[in-house]
Parts: C-alpha cells; sequence; structure tokens
C-alpha cells in the first residue's frame, strides 16, 4: 500500500521538478546566447555545467522557436571536421525579450524567496 502512495509521489515530484525546468530553459539559453555566438552544444555544456540537463531533442526545438520568434539568428560556419555548424546570436529583438525576462525572474525569485523562507 505505502508503496503505491511513494511511487506516486515519486512521479508527481518528478513531474513537477521537470516541468520548472522547462519553465526556465528559454531564459537560460538566451542568457548563454546573450554573452555571444553560440553552438548548441556549447549551450548544452554551459547549462550542463550550471546544473541544468537538457538534451538535444529539447534543445533544438526551443532554439527553432525562439528563432521563429525572431528573438535569435544564426549564421552557418564551416568545419573541418564535418558538416557546417549553426552558430546562434541574439537579435535586437531578442535583447528586449530577454531584459523582460529577466525583470519577470527577478520578480519570482523575490515572490518565491518571500514565500518559502518565513522565519
Amino acid at each position: 500500500m505505502y508503496g503505491d502512495l511513494n511511487k506516486k509521489r515519486s512521479m508527481n515530484i518528478d513531474n513537477t521538478q521537470s516541468q520548472m525546468r522547462k519553465g526556465v530553459l528559454e531564459f537560460c539559453i538566451l542568457a548563454i546566447i546573450r554573452q555571444g555566438e553560440a553552438y548548441p552544444s556549447d549551450i548544452i555544456e554551459k547549462m550542463k555545467a550550471a546544473g541544468l540537463h537538457v538534451l538535444e531533442g529539447t534543445l533544438y526545438p526551443l532554439l527553432t522557436r525562439l528563432k521563429n520568434a525572431g528573438l535569435l539568428k544564426y549564421r552557418w560556419v564551416e568545419s573541418p571536421s564535418g558538416p557546417p555548424r549553426k552558430y546562434f546570436s541574439m537579435t535586437p529583438e531578442g535583447e528586449a525579450f530577454y531584459h523582460m525576462l529577466e525583470e519577470t525572474w527577478k520578480e519570482m525569485v523575490t515572490a518565491v524567496n518571500q514565500l518559502t523562507h518565513t522565519d
């Protein structure tokens, strides 16, 4: 009986944690690209170093969505060891959008900290 309850709790926490990560991925991608032109594997490595594990199958659709929204642009660079590489950079619209997300993030962090740190 308790095993089933623990399993349900585990599945719920995994789902909730996943949803929380998904909610900030676009912001994190923009933050990385804002530092300079980036190749997708570099984005993955920077996220991994920060403790956010993202797979290529998750990253590429997000990059495409951000590009289609006019927030990112890309250029092809010839690679000496394989096919050309697509490097992403921020557009002026992307920069403005990033600043709006940054303000939203700060407000959310303040609110969540206020609610969770009730001493």
